[in-house]
């Protein structure tokens, strides 16, 4: 699985390509501004993106919005956050952001659930 990761603080980007890089079949590219990713998106869409909310510059909901028209159903785009927002949440899902992480003890078993396609069960039970 090819995931960009998009994430400005570089030691949370490095914890979160250490951890998901556990996982041989993952393929992680990070990115430090959504800038750079927007740049490398232009020659295709990856399996899965995780994307950072707040960034430097254009945000990771700017980036969304930006790319949105490649995204097929079989691509996951997770946004992730350190805010525990209800409206923040709701107006991700109302741009079309289908998957939302926050930034808390448990990322990386959320971000694992979300990408293995588990999250329903792992968000819910």
């Amino acid at each position: 699985m090819n995931i960009y990761l998009i994430e400005d603080d570089l030691i949370y980007a490095e914890f979160i390509k250490k951890s998901l890089g556990l996982k041989p079949s993952y393929k992680i590219t990070h990115f430090d501004s959504a800038e750079k990713a927007l740049a490398a998106l232009k020659s295709g869409i990856p399996d899965a993106l995780i994307v950072d909310y707040k960034l430097p510059g254009m945000t990771g909901i700017e980036l969304f919005e930006a790319i949105k028209g490649q995204i097929k159903d079989s691509h996951k785009v997770i946004m992730l956050s350190a805010l525990d927002d209800g409206n923040m949440v709701l107006s991700f899902i109302q741009k079309g952001v289908r998957d939302y992480v926050i930034k808390d003890e448990s990322v990386i078993e959320s971000l694992t659930a979300v990408l293995e396609g588990n999250d329903d069960d792992y968000l819910f039970n």
